[in-house]
């Protein structure tokens, strides 16, 4: 059974879904709404929050203050590739450090539809770099992400790949968003128990991002990628999330390709739960920081 507290925020969303319609809202309103979901988590004291850059990317330094550690986990966060800051994933990205024992780096990347693909990827690829000329070894990095920051945390690992870059340590993905095609079985299956996500917005999302043609680019939908010679990947999904399916084809694609991927199915959860507070979201955070440890001792 879901906790108190999960039943109570999975109220909310479907309150929130019924009541709003993306649609008609402005790109200034999502983008705010979102931001505005993630400062519902106050910051701890502890907390230490540095603005910087990352080979010109705008972003932050985000650590738990008097713990050093050389582990850095670069996050990419969600929201469609059109949404989405540091305001909206601060909260998250705290909580992964405290999980992990990781200082992290929490990138924004530019957005659609005023920066198209391949300007999200690109500046993924900025920021790892950027934290090799910084004197931090690979094998100290992970990368994860969120939803379409899932997505991109594995277009980033193939493009690091393709152009011959040492790869990090380890990945994990939250709800990974790995096609934008959107051909999934759970897209209708999952539909009457999604509290917050529906398969026509998740299909309109995409082409502020990319063209049509574009949808199955490997880069766009790491599903259809080569996934060969990626580092160990955790991922985690909801049972209920339209995009279930990108997550179990993933994991099914990355053993097939001998990559090391486990993955972890929520039961009663939803799209990014991790963003909550609720003991699920606790939970789901400390099994994610126990895989970074384990990839990258101290």
């Amino acid at each position: 059974m879901p906790s108190p507290q999960a039943l109570s925020v999975r109220s909310m969303l479907q309150q929130m879904r019924a009541s709003q319609n993306p649609a008609e809202l402005s790109l200034e309103a999502q983008r705010a709404g979102l931001d505005q979901m993630g400062r519902t988590i106050p910051k701890p004291e502890n907390v230490r929050v540095e603005r910087t850059s990352f080979g010109g990317v705008p972003g932050e330094w985000v650590a738990i203050a008097d713990e050093p550690t050389t582990r850095v986990m670069l996050y990419l966060h969600g929201g469609a590739y059109y949404m989405g800051s540091c305001e909206s994933h601060r909260s998250l990205a705290w909580r992964l450090a405290q999980a992990s024992g990781a200082r992290v780096a929490l990138i924004e990347y530019r957005l659609a539809p005023e920066h198209k693909f391949p300007a999200a990827v690109e500046d993924a690829v900025k920021a790892y770099e950027s934290l090799l000329a910084q004197d931090i070894a690979p094998d100290r990095i992970a990368i994860a992400g969120d939803s379409a920051g899932g997505g991109l945390t594995l277009a980033t690992l193939v493009s690091l790949r393709d152009a011959g870059k040492p790869l990090p340590a380890c990945a994990a993905v939250l709800s990974p968003w790995t096609d934008l095609a959107g051909t999934g079985p759970s897209m209708e299956s999952r539909a009457a128990y999604d509290p917050w996500l529906e398969p026509e917005g998740i299909r309109k999302a995409p082409l502020l991002y990319c063209s049509p043609e574009q949808l199955t680019h490997p880069l766009v939908s790491p599903l259809y990628a080569d996934l060969t010679g990626l580092p160990p990947i955790l991922i985690h999904v909801g049972h209920d999330e339209c995009l279930l399916d990108d997550s179990v084809r993933l994991h099914e694609k990355l053993r097939q390709a001998g990559v090391e991927a486990r993955v972890h199915i929520w039961e009663d959860m939803w799209h990014v739960f991790h963003s909550f507070p609720i003991p699920e979201a606790d939970e789901a955070l400390k099994e994610i920081g126990d895989f970074m440890k384990e990839k990258i001792p101290e």
